[in-house]
């Protein structure tokens, strides 16, 4: 059974047959390859990847989503890897790429994550259930009660020294709109360095401390409330903002929490 299919960087990725040996290189690619009903054929994952926990635990580890164990990987000899344009390194990717059939993702909105779901599904032959995932994302998603026409302004901050935010051309940025919200750092790029005197001056009305990448807690508030005594600071879940997998299927229900909360 031959299969054949366009990944997100424009790259046609064929398979002779379903695969039977999957490595993920993404924590959430790695939940939606679980939640397809893949637990079997998955047979290397990252560090970071950590859902579904019960799970997880029994397959190999071949490194970080940036410093790649590509000999560990070579050993597990897969039929399949499954990437990301931004959380891998494209060195690893095109060492890989030599040896196996690699399926990238390159994702900045939600639309790009339900055609990551859906590509994969019939990637690896399981495209009723990831119909039925994506479709529960999207109408969890028309159905969040955002009101348009008043936006509240916001930072999402994903590091502390130096202090790093989620800007334009990210999927972040994309889920802050969803949700309702105007990132004050929307004409930056990507994720960059700011000042206190920056953010001072930008005077958003939420402050957004994420879990993720770096472990902001509620210790970390009082900090940003002496640079923005009037701004609402609250520790977010990062995972519902920034994986954009099968986990995306919880998140406006968190985003609605956010919003009735102010």
């Amino acid at each position: 059974m031959k299969i054949s299919v366009e990944d997100q960087m424009n790259n046609e990725v064929t398979l002779l047959h379903l695969p039977q040996r999957i490595v993920s290189l993404v924590p959430s690619q790695t939940e939606l390859l679980f939640d397809l009903g893949l637990e079997s054929e998955i047979v290397g994952i990252t560090n970071y990847c950590i859902h579904p926990a019960d799970k997880v635990k029994y397959k190999t580890r071949i490194g970080g989503t940036k410093n790649i164990v590509i000999e560990a990987i070579k050993t597990l000899k897969p039929d399949l890897i499954i990437g990301n344009k931004e959380e891998n390194q494209q060195e690893s990717i095109e060492n890989l790429k030599k040896h196996f059939p690699v399926w990238m993702s390159d994702i900045f909105c939600l639309d790009d994550a339900v055609d990551m779901i859906l590509t994969v599904g019939v990637l690896v032959g399981k495209t009723s259930e990831a119909e039925t995932i994506a479709s529960s994302i999207q109408a969890s998603f028309s159905g969040l009660q955002s009101v348009t026409t008043q936006f509240k302004t916001a930072a999402y901050f994903i590091w502390r020294k130096p202090y790093m935010v989620a800007a334009s051309h990210t999927f972040i940025d994309d889920m802050l709109y969803r949700a309702g919200f105007q990132n004050v750092f929307s004409t930056w790029d990507r994720y960059p360095e700011i000042t206190a005197a920056q953010l001072k001056e930008a005077q958003p009305e939420y402050i957004f401390l994420s879990s993720e990448p770096y472990p902001f807690k509620e210790k970390h508030i009082t900090e940003f409330q002496d640079i923005c005594p009037k701004a609402r600071i609250s520790v977010v879940d990062g995972e519902l903002f920034s994986w954009y997998g099968s986990r995306l299927q919880h998140s406006a229900a968190y985003f609605s929490k956010l919003v009735q909360l102010g």
